[in-house]
């Protein structure tokens, strides 16, 4: 039977167009000698294949196991056909009629195809900074409409030479229907400015030796790339370095570095085959890894931590600049605080005047800006702390269909959510939503991930922040209807989303501060929650926190409150023995503020009791980044320890309450003892380690669930992390954490979008 012909037809859906998928299917068929068509369609990729038997089977095994390295197909149908007899296989034109369901692929580093081609002299494309295929090059950065064709990108006022031409028409070619295709001919070109916008070098064959010799000379360049520009200098040049961080106003918060190679990462950080792999991804994020003993980078890169945030060069200009006898060259996003990153070159002329001593500019348009992704390795496998270049926009894929939802996100770390049927579109990072030009980024990501998505709902989930500015945004844009959804439900719901969970889970959420609808700051949270609701079955016991946000630039606020809530009326006395930093005269104020309520809301926040240990033991008194003193206070904490602080689980009010008054006072004894702090942050960690599972399983005796999910901020914290995964796994919970999306509050949107629709989907089987 091996002999007899057979006509398959199968439906490919996922990230299938503009990565090469038809003409790999193309080569494949081809090879096996077998006739039928592939094509493009509003569904995805529609494939008709027929011949012998045994060669159709032998076909579909190979393409079931290979495929191009940006695609992400699955079989949506299978079925056997009428044969039609034919021999030949082609790629027809796509199919246009219908509503649009086709994922759009994110930017793909650059491919080892296009890199010996880059760096063969004998190539056309030798040292052409755009060089790209199918299989790499820019995607969502470039497109203004969908579907993903030239027209309706920044490519389209670029006409292709004869060759490239050839090459786009050719099936057989691996740039077939590559739409940023180009060559030194016809494509983009590079040119340097200086900070008056007048040219300083145009001729193709020096821009990109006038550019490093600028970066050898310690001068800051503004380079253009896939998703916005850089900031960039010589990360082995202190001189300049402190020079970046002075006209960027960016103080102490590490900054991002691209290293030559892998060889050469592995000089700067320690690399387990973890962090190796994910540098080498089509991704190539940065990632958070130990520094290195002998550390060749400036030391204000990252000053305060231990880990430098690394990635590898992802553009064809990143390889050449790099290529120039550089180590490494901090990149870091062409911002000021709080703001987007820059994207078109008019805008970095103005808004990086008097940063950027010169500019990399190209002629390639960016329509949707896209930050850098940040990655880390914890327990067994990668944690997504940043959510950019490399994985937006692929949707995170449903357990079953949803009512479509539009999810305006938090505002901090913000993204936004596009939920229809059983895929949810989360846009780019977006940022901290605290200035008009981070908020006009964030209607600009609503209207990309709109045409995406190819919808808009009318139903609009937000936080229930009453003052936030997505909260207000939900009434100003057309709505059908409002859901508000608290913040560490979606927390807990986007974990259970991520991993296709339904029914109740022991939801652990963790982080600075969200708002709770009695009013005050939640951030150390124990709740029964399933995806349409949820119950607060047990928190840290709140204590103020006054100045209220004031509190989280300075954590020494923190520590006095929680000093005053571990030795009561003597706090002030504790508090002058102790390395606050402060005079003690803002004591009495504090205690005033407190003891009156003014200003001093009351918090369960587990992120602000880091904070405040991290104060007492005199680490850090005032922040210049958000997480900066719990990230210092993991830093100094020494190896495991059986060590353990004193803490108390009681009921009141119906609910598991946490107390951690007993472990603040005795942190504070430990300090004024003057016992080794790395020892003492070293048990402060695997004391919060054992307490939430001891909470955790106070929850389980009573309600008999043994599911949890983890999220929130404060676990980016690997200690945190990894001893809580390892101590709930102890205690026969099965444990479930972030790996699609990062557990701070860039996650957000993806739970209120389907706490939300859940909810719709709720009611309306309800009949309600």
């Amino acid at each position: 039977m091996s002999g007899a012909r057979r006509r398959v037809r199968v439906l490919f859906s996922g990230v299938v167009q503009g990565v090469g998928f038809r003409p790999h299917i193309y080569r494949v068929a081809t090879k096996h000698r077998l006739g039928g068509y592939v094509c493009n369609t509003t569904e995805g990729v529609t494939l008709e294949v027929e011949g012998p038997a045994g060669r159709l089977e032998r076909f579909l095994a190979e393409l079931a196991k290979s495929h191009p390295p940006a695609s992400a197909a699955r079989i949506t149908s299978r079925e056997d056909i009428e044969v039609q007899g034919e021999t030949e296989f082609r790629i027809v034109a796509s199919e246009r009629e219908g509503h649009r369901r086709v994922l759009i692929s994110p930017d793909i580093a650059t491919c080892d195809d296009c890199l010996r081609e880059l760096n063969d002299p004998s190539d056309r494309r030798y040292r052409y900074p755009f060089i790209n295929c199918t299989n790499c090059g820019p995607r969502l950065t470039i497109i203004g409409d969908v579907p993903y064709d030239r027209p309706n990108t920044s490519m389209a006022c670029f006409r292709m030479c004869r060759r490239c031409r050839g090459e786009y028409e050719n099936p057989a070619d691996r740039r077939f229907h590559a739409e940023p295709n180009a060559c030194p001919v016809c494509g983009p070109r590079l040119w340097i400015t200086d900070e008056g916008g007048n040219r300083v070098e145009d001729d193709p064959r020096e821009v990109v030796g006038k550019a490093a010799g600028l970066l050898k000379a310690g001068r800051i360049l503004a380079v253009k790339g896939l998703g916005g520009f850089h900031l960039a200098v010589d990360a082995a040049n202190e001189e300049a370095v402190r020079r970046l961080r002075s006209r960027k106003n960016r103080e102490e918060k590490p900054l991002a570095v691209m290293a030559r190679d892998i060889e050469t990462a592995g000089r700067i950080v320690r690399l387990g085959r973890a962090e190796r792999e994910l540098l080498l991804s089509p991704q190539r994020p940065i990632v958070l890894c130990r520094k290195a003993a002998d550390d060749p980078l400036a030391p204000s890169v990252a000053p305060g931590v231990p880990n430098h945030g690394v990635m590898l060069p992802y553009t064809p200009l990143h390889h050449l600049l790099l290529g120039e006898g550089f180590t490494a060259l901090v990149m870091t996003s062409a911002n000021q605080v709080d703001e987007p990153i820059c994207v078109s070159n008019r805008e970095a002329l103005r808004r990086l005047k008097g940063i950027a001593d010169f500019f990399l500019f190209h002629d390639r348009d960016i329509l949707v800006r896209c930050d850098d992704s940040v990655a880390a390795v914890m327990g067994r496998g990668p944690v997504l702390l940043r959510r950019a270049r490399g994985w937006a926009p692929k949707p995170i894929t449903l357990r079953r269909p949803y009512p479509d939802v539009l999810a305006l996100g938090p505002h901090l770390k913000a993204t936004l959510c596009v939920l229809a049927d059983r895929l949810a579109w989360l846009s780019p990072h977006i940022g901290d939503l605290e200035t008009p030009e981070a908020r006009d980024f964030h209607r600009e990501s609503l209207r990309v991930m709109e045409r995406i998505a190819g919808c808009r709902p009318d139903t609009v989930a937000c936080d229930l922040h009453p003052a936030y500015w997505t909260t207000r945004l939900a009434e100003e844009i057309p709505h059908r209807e409002i859901i508000p959804v608290q913040h560490h439900h979606a927390h807990v719901v986007s974990v259970m989303a991520e991993h296709g969970l339904w029914g109740e889970v022991i939801g652990i959420a963790m982080d600075g501060t969200g708002y709770g609808p009695d009013g005050t700051a939640w951030g150390g949270e124990f709740l029964l929650a399933a995806e349409a609701h949820y119950r607060r079955v047990g928190h840290l016991r709140p204590y103020p926190l006054p100045g209220g946000e004031k509190a989280v630039r300075e954590p020494w606020r923190a520590a006095a409150s929680l000093l005053r809530e571990a030795f009561g009326g003597e706090w002030t006395v504790v508090a002058r023995r102790i390395p606050l930093g402060v005079h003690e005269e803002k004591f009495v104020v504090l205690e005033n503020m407190m003891a009156r309520g003014f200003n001093s809301p009351l918090t369960s926040s587990l992120g602000r009791v880091f904070d405040g240990v991290a104060a007492v033991l005199g680490i850090r008194q005032a922040v210049s980044f958000e997480g900066q003193a719990a990230m210092e206070l993991e830093a100094v904490a020494g190896g495991p320890t059986k060590r353990r602080y004193p803490y108390g689980i009681v009921r009141e009010g119906g609910k598991l309450i946490l107390d951690l008054g007993p472990l603040v006072r005795a942190v504070a004894e430990d300090v004024i003892r003057g016992k080794d702090r790395g020892a003492v942050a070293a048990a402060f960690h695997g004391t919060i380690v054992e307490a939430v599972a001891e909470m955790a399983a106070a929850v389980r005796e009573e309600t008999g669930r043994e599911r949890a999910a983890l999220s929130g901020g404060c676990f980016q914290n690997r200690l945190l992390l990894e001893g809580t995964v390892r101590a709930l796994k102890r205690k026969g919970f099965t444990v479930y954490t972030h790996r699609l999306l990062p557990p701070n509050d860039g996650c957000i949107a993806l739970g209120q979008a389907v706490a939300a629709a859940a909810r719709l989907a709720a009611r309306e089987d309800g009949g309600g």
